[in-house]
């Protein structure tokens, strides 16, 4: 388990604390790792019926830490990439039990992955969701990150959210159904609420409709390894990364 990431259990609650609150929670490899030993001790411990994510400090997850991008040197390095997180985010939504992200601040990348994962998304007011790795990183998500944002969002409201790399504010956030608001200060009360609800209701009967749900997301998922090797082979992603450490600005070339 990752010291970065920090699992505690009150009662019938299983909570996970993203806890890298000066890098804004950006998740190492290790802590993909720790979450996904979080969900299987969710779903081994009986006393468990819901699981929680949250983020310390002003934010939930701002992606994946960008350093460990510099020891990629092919496309196949972005295919591991993608299909680890991709285990990690299939993991997530197969937990049995209610999964709950609570989003305080940013929300983007990796962490709009992981929320999207979840069953419920609580945001405070001030929380930001996005990918913008269209001006940042220059690298693409996999077919089945893509496809929980459509799932959500719808494919008009994805392709605005990734082709102009900007970010949404949780009202719009919440007018697409994606969360459910709550004022900054109140994020606490909101979630205690939710999950005394979760818990006091038929656990088989939401296992089932969280089942449901996730066949007809996964049907039909087609192949992204063309894509996926294409992108994190390019000149302009190695440009992006080494620009992104250096806080400096690219210069996008297509190739």
């Amino acid at each position: 388990m990752s010291e970065d990431l920090q699992v505690t259990r009150d009662g019938a609650v299983l909570t996970v604390l993203f806890d890298r609150p000066e890098q804004r929670n950006a998740m190492t490899f290790a802590m993909y790792e720790g979450l996904h030993a979080a969900c299987e001790r969710a779903d081994a411990d009986e006393d468990v019926r819901v699981l929680v994510l949250r983020g310390a400090g002003r934010a939930f997850v701002a992606g994946t830490d960008i350093s460990q991008f510099q020891e990629f040197t092919g496309g196949d390095d972005g295919i591991a990439y993608e299909q680890s997180i991709e285990r990690v985010v299939t993991r997530l939504e197969d937990v049995t039990v209610s999964t709950v992200a609570a989003v305080d601040g940013a929300c983007v990348g990796g962490g709009l992955a992981l929320a999207a994962a979840c069953d419920l998304r609580l945001a405070t007011a001030s929380s930001r969701f996005g990918v913008p790795v269209a001006r940042t990183l220059g690298n693409c998500l996999s077919v089945n990150s893509v496809s929980l944002l459509v799932h959500h969002l719808g494919p008009g409201r994805t392709l605005d959210l990734l082709l102009r790399a900007r970010l949404l504010g949780a009202d719009e956030a919440a007018a697409a159904g994606f969360v459910t608001t709550c004022p900054d200060e109140g994020l606490d009360a909101a979630l205690d609420e939710l999950t005394g609800t979760l818990t006091g209701h038929a656990p088989l009967s939401m296992w089932a409709a969280k089942q449901a749900v996730l066949r007809l997301r996964r049907a039909g998922l087609p192949e992204d390894a063309d894509l996926v090797r294409t992108v994190y082979g390019s000149a302009d992603f190695r440009a992006g990364v080494a620009a992104f450490v250096a806080r400096e600005r690219v210069s996008w070339t297509g190739r």
